[in-house]
């Protein structure tokens, strides 16, 4: 889920809205621009894909975190749990990927 949605954001344009190519000056503490061809934006398709793919994110991570299977595991132990849950995932996802 998460390598899906990291996979639209890099094929989406940069800006949601139709914005214009921009650099900004030497000097600066952070040196971003956008100095390549202006965004025209997202489309009203993708932005629906987008917001059904957070959404689904947001409630997979809520049935994960709610489980009841985490009432069985010690509150010391939960964070390392949900850690090496996380880390499996990944995993299995990046696998996936490269396949």
């Amino acid at each position: 889920m998460r390598a899906e949605l990291a996979a639209l954001f890099e094929a989406l344009p940069y800006s949601v809205e139709p914005m214009e190519a921009w650099a900004r000056p030497e000097g600066y503490w952070l040196a971003t621009s956008r100095a390549y061809p202006d965004s025209p934006g997202w489309t009203e398709a993708e932005q629906q894909q987008v917001a059904e793919l957070r959404d689904r994110k947001r409630d997979l991570a809520i049935a994960i975190v709610t489980h009841g299977f985490w009432s069985t595991v010690d509150a010391g132990d939960q964070i390392k749990a949900r850690d090496a849950l996380k880390r499996a995932l990944e995993e299995n996802e990046n696998s996936e990927a490269a396949a």
